[in-house]
Order: C-alpha cells, then structure tokens, then sequence
C-alpha cells in the first residue's frame, strides 16, 4: 500500500493511534542497561607502534570479547559495543604510554580483575596499564596536554640546544602542514608549554624496546591540546625554521602522558585522580601499578 512502511528483517513496525506509522524497531528485548563505565589507559610500544589506529581498535574489541567483558551494545539494527576513545590518537609510526578508551558495561567488574584480563588477551607491543571506574565529568575535557619524548639519534647535542633556546625565546613560528582540507599554516610556538633537550645516556633503550649504545638527543616537551593540533613533527619544523636543525634521521616519538595541566609542574597529571578519589575516598596510586583481580 502507498505510504506503508515495510520493517526490515527481523523488525517490526509500530503504529500511533491515528494510524500512522513510527519508526520501524527490532524484534526482540532491548539491549540490557549500562551498570557501569571503566576507563582503561592503554600503551602501543615496538612495533606495534606502525599499526594504524583502526586496528588498535578492532584488536582492542576482539580483546574485550575474549576478556568476556560484558560490554553493552546500543539498541537498533546494528548494534555496536559501547566502546568511545578518548581523544586525539597517536598518530600511525608513534608510540604510545597514554592511550584512553572508556567501555560501559551490563554488570559490574572489578576493575583490576578487567585490567588483568583484558592484557592478557592483548598481543604484547599492545598492554593495559591501568583502568578505574569512571566518576563524574568528561574524560575528554581533561585532557589538556600531553607530554612527549622525541628521541634524535646522531643529532648533535650542542646545536640541538641551541635551536631549542632560539624556539623558546621565540613569540611566533609559523609551520605549514598538509592535512585533509589541504596545505594549513599555523603557530607551532604558543601550543608549547616547555621545550628542553638533553644528550641521552649511552645504553639508553629505544623506542623499539632495543638498548643502543649510539649517542643521540632527547627533546622533551609539553604540548596543549589546541586547534589546530600541534604536533611534535610541527615543533620539528619549528626547530629547522628558527635554527636549521633537523635530525639526521627519522625521529622516535613517544607520547608519555596525557591529562590536565598542571601549573606547578607544568606537566601533565593523571586524569583517572578524579574518579580515584570519588572511588577510594581520596586515596591514590601510581598510574603504572598493575593490581590484580576477578572481574
């Protein structure tokens, strides 16, 4: 008939008083209510570090399903795990100590129980380091700035201070990127909370998890989440623009935290003291100790 709707496989549609008809709905019980949220932070390290945020994320969900996490799904035809990541991912060739997703769940886990879990089930290169339960507020709106490590091999240490000194004396540097709507010009100066660079120790490990014995530069630095996202290869380019200094090689980058701003230290602190304190009354622990337990 002219203006019926037909319902997909497997729905139904319903229909108001007067006739009309509503949106077509499936067949079956709704999907069972979300009896809690966890917040997970999670590394890429070694190789891993290459593997594309798209299949970080579907190793992660085949992980959870494994784990026999009791994540939530939406309602509707196709429903999806209630699975959000949490900010800006580190781009593909970087690796990662603060990675967030946050996953809803049909019960309630102990939350080093699913920490313990989901690791094990987690390729190794790909680790869980810490989860909580998730309290109030955005865990997205704490995420402020991050902290990077940029590791130069073969970069002379002297002229590496030198145009650090020149980028932070500096009010404006002005860098060109391409990105999905084309050549962009920004600033790359006033997103940096702090540049410092230092000769690395002989023996120091690498990016890829390999202790090496070539001298090389560590530049450290904290950058604000802004718009647009500077990136370290943009203080890079900064650096060649005030100093002409560039790295002989490609560069290792190491995201090392992420989370609020704080004055003091003018690092990053955890994000995860918020829902510590409304869980534990106040008490917390290092982000990198790993505790055990059932789900």
């Amino acid at each position: 008939m002219p203006g019926t709707v037909r319902p997909p496989p497997g729905g139904t549609t319903a229909t108001r008083k007067d006739d009309s008809t509503l949106k077509p709905v499936p067949d079956g019980p709704p999907p069972a209510p979300v009896a809690q949220r966890l917040r997970v932070r999670y590394a890429k390290r070694g190789r891993l570090r290459f593997t594309s945020h798209r299949d970080i994320s579907r190793a992660l969900e085949r992980a959870i399903r494994r784990a026999d996490v009791p994540v939530a799904f939406s309602a509707g035809f196709s429903p999806h795990p209630k699975i959000s990541y949490v900010g800006a991912a580190a781009p593909t060739g970087v690796a990662s100590e603060a990675e967030y997703l946050e996953i809803s769940v049909t019960r309630r886990c102990d939350p080093g129980g699913l920490r313990t879990a989901l690791d094990a089930s987690l390729p190794p290169g790909l680790d869980v380091l810490d989860v909580v339960e998730a309290g109030a507020g955005s865990l997205a709106d704490r995420l402020e700035c991050s902290a990077w490590r940029i590791r130069l091999p073969g970069a002379d240490p002297a002229l590496a201070r030198a145009a650090v000194e020149r980028f932070n004396a500096a009010e404006r540097i002005e860098v060109e990127r391409l990105t999905k709507k084309g050549m962009r010009r920004f600033d790359a100066r006033e997103a940096v909370v702090s540049l410092e660079a230092a000769e690395a120790a002989e023996g120091a490990e690498t990016t890829a998890g390999q202790a090496s014995s070539q001298s090389c530069v560590i530049l450290r630095m904290v950058v604000r989440h802004e718009t647009p996202a500077v990136r370290p290869d943009d203080v890079l380019t900064g650096l060649r623009l005030v100093a002409d200094f560039a790295p002989p090689v490609p560069p290792e980058v190491t995201r090392l935290a992420q989370g609020p701003l704080d004055v003091r230290t003018g690092a990053p602190a955890d994000p995860f003291d918020l829902d510590r304190d409304n869980s534990r009354g106040g008490e917390t622990e290092p982000v990198s100790e790993h505790v055990g337990g059932d789900l």
